[in-house]
């Protein structure tokens, strides 16, 4: 029996590194995990006596298959009062994660054989499940000079037309954001030429000195597509919950490929996140940035002692992105290596750029900012003993 060819993508090496991670942890030894891009405080209280009060009492059965009423209704209240953007609650598409979120855009937006463009260094998964799906990923190189963001002048640059473009702001792994004039331009551009935008904005709400109030939804009618997520602004990453906000002409589909794949999204976490809504939930998440933030000057102020050759503007999301290649090694061995000898573990910048990403590691600094010390002082501390 064959195996499908569209199953052949490749792993994430952050989950062989998460792996050895866990082991030596489950084995009794001290390991300081920032491989992940998982907020450590987790739900906050009000989701999560929300929760408690519906496996108490509460209707867990089937929902919609764009997700309960309410629910959307609640996320379309949060576009108004976050980015002045009025949207129907039919526009918002509950999904399974923000993973669910892009399969069904990608499923209902692409053909086979469709080129989408996506930016690199960038969210793997984006080109995985194109890939999977059999449509021709091209890739944008983003260094330092666009400041890791797709601009209009490279996508006019491509050979040969497209049928869709990825974006990410603030963007995984680097952390940079496009601003709204840019985010402007680029919708133009893909609307003057029959190109659909999917916007990924699952990191907004985590930025430092400036608000991430551009949002691709105000482009619906230029056929956009936004995807966003409870998971990292509202540290609910295992609850599996994200939303769609789709131009009209995707509704129909997406509602159709819904109810096939998933049936609904996890009704517990649909009933239990309108919560996130709350004044407590909004002020929880505030919370927690405040915490990244406070580990993001850390780190920022101990550049010198890292000595990574360049670092990506950490604008936004809780990511840093350094440039280890000075150290001699390529950036698998580099975080294997700082795994076993100091029992830190980072994740190799391969799993988001397979050309220049063994020059690369990615640090996520969702946690506290005494583990992030304790990280970078031994970090600082095994480079000294480097050759």
């Amino acid at each position: 029996m064959k195996v499908a060819a569209r199953a052949h993508v490749p792993p994430f090496a952050v989950m062989e590194i998460l792996a050895a991670a866990n082991a030596r942890r489950v084995a009794g030894e001290d390991v300081l995990n920032l491989c992940a891009g998982e907020p450590s405080t987790g739900a906050s209280d009000v989701v999560r006596q929300r929760a408690i009060d519906l496996l108490t009492s509460g209707d867990l059965g089937y929902t919609e298959s764009l997700g309960a009423p309410a629910l959307r209704a609640a996320i379309a209240q949060h576009y108004l009062d976050t980015y002045g953007v009025a949207l129907a609650s039919r526009q918002i598409a509950v999904t399974t994660g923000s993973s669910g979120g892009f399969v069904l855009a990608f499923l209902a937006a692409f053909d086979v054989g469709d080129r989408v463009a996506l930016a690199v260094p960038g969210y793997p998964a984006y080109a995985n499940i194109l890939a999977a799906l059999g449509c021709e990923v091209v890739v944008v190189p983003c260094g330092p000079e666009t400041r890791y963001q797709p601009t209009v002048a490279q996508l006019e640059a491509l050979d040969g037309p497209l049928e869709g473009l990825v974006i990410a702001s603030p963007a995984n792994p680097t952390g940079t954001m496009i601003d709204p004039d840019e985010l402007a331009a680029i919708a133009d551009w893909c609307a003057g030429n029959g190109v659909r935008l999917i916007s990924d904005e699952i990191y907004h709400g985590i930025t430092y000195g400036s608000e991430a109030t551009a949002t691709a939804a105000r482009y619906l009618d230029r056929g956009a597509v936004v995807v966003n997520s409870f998971s990292k602004y509202w540290a609910m990453t295992g609850w599996r919950l994200g939303w769609l906000v789709l131009p009209d002409d995707l509704v129909t589909a997406v509602d159709a490929l819904a109810g096939n794949v998933a049936l609904c999204p996890p009704a517990l976490a649909q009933h239990a996140g309108i919560a996130a809504f709350s004044p407590a939930g909004y002020a929880a998440a505030r919370e927690n940035v405040e915490r990244y933030a406070a580990a993001r000057a850390h780190l920022l102020d101990r550049l010198p002692e890292l000595g990574w050759a360049r670092i990506a503007p950490a604008d936004g999301a809780f990511y840093l992105y350094g440039d280890i290649s000075a150290s001699g090694l390529d950036s698998i061995t580099w975080c294997a290596r700082l795994l076993d000898e100091a029992g830190v573990a980072l994740t190799p910048g391969t799993d988001f750029d397979p050309v220049d990403g063994h020059r690369w590691v990615r640090l996520s600094f969702a946690s506290s900012v005494d583990v992030v010390r304790q990280a970078v002082d031994r970090i600082v501390a095994w480079q000294r003993t480097l050759p």
